[in-house]
């Protein structure tokens, strides 16, 4: 199964040190999680300060500077991995160093139909 884990939290709550540190251990889950198999993708987002959002409405698209909403938690990053089920997700993702500041979802991938 594929699961997605959104990564949340204070991007203003890392010191730089902690930043290379979790950047550090993270790339070192990465790397044992492609060993193993299950790792599809992973990457840290660039600050919320450069952010763009797009909406449509009755045919006329709205483009503003920013995230899509004004929250204490914003997006960092994610991980796509391909694992057996839920639990293991859950333990992947409670070794993930911003689960220690932040939130961590998770998301099952949805299958395209093959015809539309």
């Amino acid at each position: 199964m594929k699961y997605m884990l959104l990564i949340y939290g204070d991007e203003n709550s890392w010191t730089p040190e902690e930043r290379e540190t979790c950047m550090r251990d993270s790339m070192a889950i990465c790397q044992e999680l492609e060993a193993e198999g299950k790792w599809i993708a992973s990457s840290p987002l660039r600050s919320i300060s450069t952010a763009t959002s797009v909406r449509v409405r009755e045919g006329n698209q709205q483009v503003t500077d920013g995230p899509f909403a004004e929250t204490t938690e914003q997006l960092g990053g994610y991980y796509i991995i391909d694992v057996d089920n839920l639990d293991e997700a859950i333990e992947i993702a409670s070794r993930i160093p911003p689960a220690k500041k932040g939130t961590v979802e998770i998301r099952p991938l949805d299958t395209m139909p093959d015809e539309l």
